[in-house]
């Protein structure tokens, strides 16, 4: 199955993707919110679409599609998961998974604008695969983590690369939190429709021209290593976002680096995720 949210921000409704169509669901669910997880909806919706399916409404045509999942109580990123990007940014991969957070109010849809923060030189893209976690996960052994998820979805970990390695210092917060920093969809995959998670070719390009490719078998930490460690420090509530860090070919890799500007179209796909498309837009706001 896969989950759509559309409609006007702050107005979203929850839908599905039923081969090439969207249908509008919000007469069965309220929204894919920490309840709808929390409850088994995903099993229940299923059940609800295939009894009701020839009456479901199509999405209007032209809607705004949202991120999948409702604003999550934490998006938890991953760090130097891929050995090859460690490499291009000069640092020694890692031992343990690198944790740090992105603050909810990030989120945007796959097809909104990226906006350049103010006094930001260095914007910087990333393809990721986030994890949407299905149950509260505390404290989860490795062999068990994967039945604590409940899909996956196609992430741009948008990245401000002075705010986070100059103003940041030790910690990231500072360059990945920005507003529009988090495009999340088109849609969260159901594990089912998964054939190995560990084994989804990546790509990013701007404005056409080859950035990122990659595939998640690169990761250094899979996708239970991570859900499982993260379960470790923090309680993962039904409906919490884990991203899994990015492959090579990010902006500040480059020789020399390149890092986005107004006008750029960020266009980025992961294996049967589905694609995104941002254009990057100057900040607009008092100074």
């Amino acid at each position: 199955m896969k989950l759509i949210r559309f409609g006007d921000k702050g107005k979203e409704k929850p839908g599905v993707r039923i081969g090439d169509k969207l249908y509008d669901v919000s007469a069965l669910v309220k929204d894919y919110d920490e309840h709808f997880f929390a409850s088994g909806g995903l099993s229940q919706l299923a059940k609800k679409i295939e009894q009701e399916s020839s009456s479901l409404p199509q999405v209007p045509a032209g809607a705004r599609l949202a991120a999948p999942v409702a604003r999550p109580s934490k998006i938890v990123c991953i760090g130097l998961n891929y050995a090859d990007h460690a490499k291009e940014t000069g640092a020694t991969p890692p031992a343990e998974p690198v944790i740090f957070m992105k603050s909810s109010t990030a989120i945007a849809g796959p097809y909104d604008a990226i906006v350049i923060p103010r006094d930001s030189v260095k914007t910087d893209w990333e393809v990721e695969l986030g994890v949407v976690i299905g149950r509260t996960a505390r404290h989860v052994e490795t062999k068990d983590a994967l039945k604590y998820v409940a899909g996956y979805c196609l992430i741009n970990d948008v990245s401000e690369r002075d705010f986070q390695l100059k103003h940041g210092a030790s910690q990231w917060g500072k360059g990945k939190g920005c507003d529009t920093f988090g495009p999340i969809g088109p849609w969260m995959v159901t594990p089912d429709e998964i054939k190995d998670v560990q084994d989804l070719d990546m790509w990013l390009d701007v404005n056409g021209e080859k950035r990122q490719r990659g595939n998640t078998r690169t990761m250094i930490f899979g996708v239970a290593e991570l859900v499982a460690d993260t379960s470790r420090y923090m309680t993962l509530l039904p409906g919490d976002v884990i991203t899994t860090g990015t492959p090579p070919g990010v902006g500040l890799g480059m020789k020399p680096p390149q890092y986005l500007k107004a006008g750029d179209v960020v266009t980025l796909g992961i294996q049967g995720l589905g694609e995104q498309r941002q254009k990057v837009v100057e900040f607009k706001g008092k100074r």
